[in-house]
C-alpha cells in the first residue's frame, strides 16, 4: 500500500511515525512548550533526525472540553510554523484542524495532509480537501472535544466506528476525493470510555479491514494513564506498548510525542518481521 502526499509518495509496507507539534498553549501533554515559532521548528527538525515520516502540525488543543480557537489565532499558530518547515524539512507535513479557511491556508503554506478529528463534516471541509488535492485523515469522534467524554456508549464501538469511518470515506470519494489520498484513525480517546480504547486495539482488523491506511494515535493518552498511574510525559513506556501492538495488528501509521523511542520500538517489530518472512521462505523452499 502506498500513500501519495505531494511529491512525497510513502510505501506503507513499512509503518510510518507521525510526530506532533502542537503550537498550543492548551495540549493536555505539552501545551505552551512550542509556542514559539523558533523553538516548534527546532522540535520538528530533531523529530524528523528521530526517524519521524511526517510532521502535523496543531494549532488547537482537542483534549476533552476544549474551547475552539478562532480561525484567525489558528491561521496565525500554524501558518509560520508550516512556512518555515516547509523549507526546512525533507518530509510530508500535515495540518491537524477541521476548518476550511485553515486547511486552505496551511496548504498553501506548504502542508500536504489535512488531518480532521470531524473527518471533514464541517460546512466546506469536503469542498476544500478535493480542491486542493491533498491527503485527508478521516477521523472517528463521538460529539465535539468539548462534549465527547461526557457519558460515551456504543453497542458495539469497533463495529459503529468501522460503519462511520466505512461512510466518511464513501462520501469523500462520492465527493471527488481520490480514494489513495484517505486515511482512516479510530480516534482513540474521542468519545470513548477506557474499555472502548483497549476494545478498538483488540479489534483494530475491523479498521483495517475498510482497506485504507490505518492511523492511530493513543501517544500519552488518559487511558494509558489510567492504566499506569503516570503523567502525561510519564507514559511513553505504555504509548510504545500501544504502538507495538497497533501495529502488529495493522495499523500503518502512528502518531506519537516520542518520536525516538518509537522508531526504537518499531524497528525491533520491523526486524521480528523481517526474519520470521524469511525464515517462511526458507521452509517453503525445503
Amino acid at each position: 500500500m502506498q500513500l501519495t502526499l505531494g511529491k512525497h509518495v510513502l510505501d506503507l509496507t513499512r509503518p510510518k511515525i507521525m510526530g506532533i507539534l502542537n503550537v498550543t498553549p492548551d495540549s493536555f501533554s505539552d501545551g505552551g512548550d512550542f509556542v514559539a515559532r523558533e523553538t516548534a521548528v527546532q522540535h520538528a527538525l530533531a523529530m524528523v533526525a528521530d526517524g519521524a515520516d511526517i510532521i502535523d502540525v496543531g494549532g488547537e488543543s482537542t483534549r476533552p472540553g476544549a474551547n475552539e480557537v478562532s480561525v484567525r489565532d489558528e491561521i496565525a499558530r500554524v501558518v509560520p510554523v508550516i512556512e518555515a518547515l516547509a523549507g526546512e524539512c525533507s518530509v510530508p507535513l500535515s495540518v491537524d484542524t477541521s476548518k476550511p479557511e485553515v486547511m486552505r491556508a496551511a496548504v498553501a503554506a506548504g502542508a500536504t495532509l489535512v488531518n480532521d478529528v470531524y473527518a471533514l463534516q464541517r460546512p466546506g471541509a469536503v469542498e476544500a480537501v478535493c480542491e486542493l488535492a491533498v491527503g485527508v485523515c478521516l477521523m472517528h469522534m463521538r460529539g465535539t472535544p468539548r462534549s465527547m467524554q461526557e457519558n460515551p456508549t456504543y453497542d458495539s464501538v469497533p463495529d459503529e466506528v468501522a460503519q462511520f469511518l466505512d461512510r466518511r470515506v464513501a462520501h469523500c470519494e462520492a465527493s471527488g476525493i481520490a480514494r489513495e489520498r484517505i486515511i482512516v484513525d479510530p480516534g482513540f480517546g474521542f468519545g470513548k470510555t477506557d474499555e472502548h480504547n483497549l476494545l478498538l486495539l483488540s479489534r483494530l482488523d475491523r479498521i483495517v479491514d475498510l482497506g485504507r491506511p490505518v492511523l492511530v494515535g493513543l501517544s500519552r493518552k488518559r487511558t494509558l494513564g489510567n492504566l499506569t498511574g503516570r503523567a502525561a510525559k510519564d507514559r511513553v513506556a505504555s504509548g510504545i506498548a500501544a504502538a507495538v501492538l497497533a501495529v502488529e495488528r495493522g495499523a500503518h501509521i502512528v502518531r506519537t510525542h516520542d518520536v525516538a523511542a518509537t522508531a526504537d520500538a518499531l524497528a525491533v517489530v520491523a526486524a521480528s518481521a523481517a526474519v520470521l518472512k524469511t525464515h517462511k521462505q526458507s521452509e517453503a523452499k525445503k
